[in-house]
């Protein structure tokens, strides 16, 4: 085995800690952003969540309340207000589970 071929493996090793040591330090302050970001919120959670669903109840007299034209409410928009519902009756429900499911 020449020496060529030995530092090959060792180079191609090299340059891939170089890769990680690259970005890194940024997902670390990335993560530790968004850590102090949920110690704040995590006091505001119960308004953020009567937010949530002070908008879905304005959305649904948006979309289902007095009609002032002919028209009906595109598929588009009534998927797009269910799946809202859906999210934040998972998030109210099931707190812990959607924060094993993000944290994975």
């Amino acid at each position: 085995m020449n020496k060529r071929e030995r530092l090959t493996p060792i180079a191609a090793v090299l340059a891939a800690l170089a890769t990680l040591a690259c970005c890194l330090p940024v997902g670390f302050i990335g993560a530790a952003g968004l850590a102090g970001l949920s110690v704040w919120s995590a006091r505001l959670r119960w308004w953020l969540l009567g937010a949530s669903l002070g908008l879905l109840a304005l959305a649904f007299a948006q979309l289902y309340g007095k009609k002032r034209s002919c028209r009906r409410p595109s598929a588009t928009s009534v998927a797009l207000l269910w799946i809202a519902v859906a999210l934040v009756l998972t998030i109210l429900l099931f707190p812990q589970w959607v924060a094993s499911v993000l944290a994975w």
